[in-house]
């Protein structure tokens, strides 16, 4: 009896100071692996999201860069992207120059012929979306064609106008100024901007100061690199930060092309790539599917069929009589090719089948149409929201509890998962996606909190959870059972959530 009770008294002695501690350090690390796993999930799908939003088009925009002290930052940019002209006007407190912001913005639209007013998220966004759309009346009144005013995300524009790579673009602009270029931009082409910016500034992750920052980064870049070869990238457009996202394409080689195009004119065809230093046949090979020339000599090199490709469209064309430019978009012939009557050892009937699709739609961009919200008039703060409005918001962030929505009152509200639809939902990312635009329902607003509760589920009563959650029991807990060691002295029994932690993780 005394042996066993020495041998029990040991073995309980072992487990409570190494193997207790050991499996649970090591269900610990198990555990934050799997949550590093999610959030990078959560944060490279949102950073998709983003990346490959609507973009507006090559549209002159007059980009807005809100503020009330400091006034707000104006800079027009022709359909290319290029900086025509800056201003600063000041219509907001203390100055409240209304009538000459009005005025100096009206100038700038009708000299420039601006088609879109880009206004920033930021402080002063509602009062300066109000003169946006007072120069757009203005304007419209005068006989001119109205711009449309539109609130755009600056999340990380700041970093941008800070950056060694904005002061390189803009060597002579101020760095406030350099804000609402990109604001202005980032309307045009979110993706040709925002690669431009550390993902990580771009704010739509969900923990990402807590995780892995390696592994953040190295999943963050393939997810750029992932959005700007699927759109694919204008040749002679395109600038270097966003041409070294193009497979096979080095800082250097990115360097490179953009000298080559500013020496010797745009790009006429693929084949001038292999002339551009340090662009060798293996870069070629990985980059010339991605690069496009829209108005080149081969119509072919405005599509995503690499040049290695060009031999089955030339015996297509063969085949229906056509010419290659008669067979581009031409559904009708293309939709009746077999796909076996060209594959052949080098190109399978799955290539020559993407051949096909492609050259039906060539060039089409997977990014969907361009879409913006539209604010409520009137509620511009948290203080002005009521339980029970429907607004029409932008998704800004989708995290894997649910939703932040962006309704115009400087402070995102949360849809919770459970909110989300009449059905069950597992990921809230099956529902909505970042920059989509949404219609919500103001379930509660705790203004000294600044919390919005919102809801996607219009036919949700905005009193109901109050009314229904349950009541807390006003009856004493009964204690939990103790028991004692061998020592005599009190022990609280052990947790479940231990037990629990090891069973999930395989033990």
């Amino acid at each position: 009896d005394r042996g066993s009770k020495w041998i029990s008294q040991a073995v309980r002695w072992g487990w409570r100071t190494k193997l207790y501690i050991s499996a649970g350090l090591d269900v610990r690390m198990r555990l934050k692996e799997i949550a590093e796993e999610g959030a990078l999930k959560v944060f490279a799908t949102n950073l998709l999201d983003v990346l490959l939003a609507a973009p507006a088009g090559q549209r002159a925009t007059l980009g807005l860069d809100p503020g009330y002290r400091n006034g707000v930052k104006c800079a027009v940019v022709d359909p290319t992207g290029k900086v025509l002209d800056t201003a600063i006007v000041y219509p907001h407190q203390p100055q409240n120059q209304w009538s000459q912001a009005v005025q100096t913005l009206s100038t700038l639209c009708a000299t420039h012929g601006v088609d879109l007013l880009a206004v920033g998220n930021g402080t002063a966004s509602r009062e300066s979306e109000k003169l946006a759309g007072e120069v757009a009346e203005l304007i419209a009144q005068a006989g001119g064609k109205r711009p449309t005013p539109v609130v755009v995300s600056e999340s990380g524009a700041s970093v941008y106008s800070a950056s060694q790579l904005a002061a390189d673009e803009f060597p002579t602009m101020d760095v406030s100024l350099r804000g609402a270029v990109s604001i202005a931009r980032r309307l045009q082409d979110p993706l040709a901007e925002l690669v431009k910016i550390d993902p990580k500034a771009i704010g739509v992750g969900q923990y990402q100061h807590d995780v892995n920052q390696v592994s953040l980064a190295r999943t963050l870049d393939g997810v750029v690199e992932d959005a700007v070869n699927g759109v694919g990238v204008d040749l002679n457009t395109a600038s270097v930060p966003l041409l070294e996202r193009v497979a096979g394409v080095s800082t250097t080689i990115a360097d490179n092309i953009v000298f080559y195009r500013n020496e010797n004119g745009s790009f006429t065809t693929r084949k001038e790539l292999k002339k551009v230093p340090r662009l060798g046949p293996k870069a070629y090979e990985q980059s010339a599917g991605f690069l496009r020339i829209t108005g080149g000599k081969d119509p072919l090199d405005a599509s995503a069929v690499h040049p290695e490709a060009y031999p089955v469209v030339e015996k297509i064309a063969q085949a229906t009589r056509l010419s290659i430019a008669e067979l581009v978009g031409n559904s009708r012939v293309l939709g009746g090719l077999n796909p076996k009557d060209f594959a052949d050892d080098t190109f399978g009937i799955p290539t020559v089948s993407d051949i096909i699709a492609e050259l039906d739609k060539p060039g089409r961009d997977p990014r969907p149409e361009f879409k913006t919200a539209t604010f409520k008039e009137g509620v511009e703060k948290i203080s002005d929201l009521t339980p029970g409005m429907v607004l029409e918001g932008t998704v800004t962030n989708v995290a894997a509890f649910g939703a932040f929505v962006d309704v115009g009152v400087h402070q995102d509200g949360l849809v919770h998962i459970s909110a989300m639809s009449n059905s069950y939902v597992s990921d809230p990312h099956e529902v909505v996606r970042s920059g989509e635009v949404v219609k919500v329902k103001v379930l509660e607003v705790d203004v000294a909190r600044k919390r919005i509760s919102l809801t996607l589920r219009l036919d949700d009563d905005a009193n109901a959870d109050k009314s229904s959650a349950p009541k807390k029991s006003s009856a004493p807990r009964k204690k939990q059972p103790q028991s004692k060691n061998p020592r005599g002295k009190q022990q609280s029994a052990p947790r479940g959530s231990m037990a629990d932690a090891l069973k999930n993780a395989g033990f």
